[in-house]
């Protein structure tokens, strides 16, 4: 298995294309399909759909794995567990959490789910300091440190906090653990960061809250910091019978690209993520441009916000004044209800890209992978535990190494037609919601062990 190389030789020498010296003759130019006037919107979410049962897994990860998952929580029936995170719609974990709920609770791990509520200013605050943890440049201010724990402390008021097990997910609710009721209540910080390279200020700021934790669980084994806590790996998850994921009729996917405008005839490149500069959506669009010269393809850039995320709608207008006027680049602001349309554009894909320059995990790639589809993702965060490259995915440094592999795998179908095959194991083998509550299950009795038994000092 070859390592990750450096960007001159993995995404510039890789093999050459018949192009690579100067751009091919314009091709004819295609039909267009007509974009719908007046796309359709959604103004309010569809009825929430029911979630899955263990047994509807069985046909996907066998009769065993469902098994064994009930054998762990036999010790575990009536225990109380409390989630606890910053947003019920848009992004991973709450994706994660509307899934994972219902299937703790169904192994009668009594598990509920608590949102924090706050302002425009505190959300802005928490938005810096994710960024921050992420290795961005922030002065940490006492007014944003204010603002922070004020906010922090009313939701300390108004949650209840009785459950033997409480998990805080992500910085934002951080310092509620003072919360605790007693010595054997059992937190955990749950980290969905890269915190490799922290901001050292804001870190230094949340550390002592942290540190308050019985453990702290991260994404990658690159996240992980010097603490004095137990801390553990634990992959994210992506659910395979949710909307978003599981498998739709053809003529949905037909459907959905007639709606917005996409030709099916032609090459898809897709790009389904908040809008995040993180994210790095206008790297996308200059790197379609740049293939878009050698190869014909159209570019949907897909996503919408999530309620803890400020910034959103000011990248959204990034993106359509990058995007300008050219009909080959097809840009969905989508309400987070939109699941089915998500996975039907997924779907119609012919090669999904994922160009993070900050991720935690990245999801959105965990999704692509299971679909079958070749992906091209950023070399950063979480990202290189899903795309090992050149056999699952093709990981990239720069805007120039994604226009390489964007040309490379729409004219090299085969090898595109097997690193998709390969990332659908890789996902299966490591990365479904089955494997995630296994985890969980885990965690929550090495815990229940290690406070019946405390060590003797």
């Amino acid at each position: 298995m070859e390592p990750v190389e450096s960007q001159t030789r993995s995404e510039t020498a890789s093999g050459s294309l018949p192009s690579d010296s100067a751009p091919v003759a314009a091709p004819a130019e295609p039909a267009r399909v007509e974009r719908r006037r007046k796309p359709r919107t959604w103004e309010t979410p569809p009825a929430p759909v029911p979630p899955p049962h263990l047994d509807d897994y069985k046909k996907i990860v066998g009769a065993a794995e469902i098994d064994e998952l009930r054998f762990l929580a036999r010790d575990l029936k009536g225990k109380s567990l409390q989630m606890i995170n910053s947003t019920a719609v848009g992004g991973g974990v709450a994706e994660m959490l509307n899934q994972m709920v219902p299937l703790l609770n169904e192994v009668e791990v009594n598990t509920r789910w608590a949102v924090i509520t706050g302002g425009n200013d505190f959300f802005e605050v928490t938005k810096a300091f994710h960024n921050a943890l992420q290795g961005g440049e922030y002065k940490l201010t006492q007014h944003a440190r204010d603002i922070f724990l004020m906010n922090n402390e009313q939701n300390r008021q108004r949650i209840q906090f009785e459950e033997e097990f409480i998990v805080i997910h992500d910085p934002q609710p951080a310092p509620l653990v003072p919360a605790r009721k007693e010595s054997r209540q059992q937190w955990i910080w749950r980290c969905h960061i890269d915190l490799s390279n922290p901001n050292p200020e804001v870190w230094g700021f949340l550390r002592p809250f942290v540190e308050k934790y019985d453990a702290a669980i991260f994404s990658s084994q690159s996240f992980a910091r010097q603490l004095p806590i137990s801390q553990y790996l634990f992959y994210p998850c992506i659910d395979p019978l949710s909307e978003k994921n599981k498998e739709i009729d053809e003529s949905f996917v037909a459907q959905t690209c007639e709606e917005f405008g996409i030709d099916r005839s032609r090459p898809i490149v897709t790009q389904v993520s908040r809008f995040d500069r993180a994210k790095d959506p206008v790297g996308v669009i200059q790197a379609f441009k740049q293939a878009r010269k050698y190869v014909d393809c159209q570019l949907v850039m897909a996503g919408g916000g999530a309620t803890d995320d400020p910034e959103g709608a000011a990248v959204l207008r990034e993106v359509r004044e990058v995007a300008g006027a050219d009909r080959d680049i097809i840009v969905l602001d989508l309400p987070p209800w939109c699941a089915l349309e998500i996975n039907a554009l997924q779907r119609a894909s012919t090669v999904i890209v994922q160009k993070s320059v900050k991720e935690g995990f990245g999801l959105t790639v965990t999704e692509a992978l299971w679909k079958g589809k070749p992906t091209i993702a950023g070399a950063v965060g979480g990202i290189p535990n899903q795309i090992v490259h050149k056999l699952t995915g093709m990981l990239v440094h720069s805007v120039d190494g994604c226009a390489y592999q964007i040309r490379y795998l729409l004219t090299h179908p085969e090898f595109a037609r097997q690193l998709g095959q390969n990332g659908r194991e890789h996902v299966k083998e490591n990365f479904l919601m089955t494997t995630n509550v296994r985890r969980w299950l885990l965690l929550l009795r090495i815990l229940l062990t290690r406070a019946s038994h405390p060590p003797t000092v």
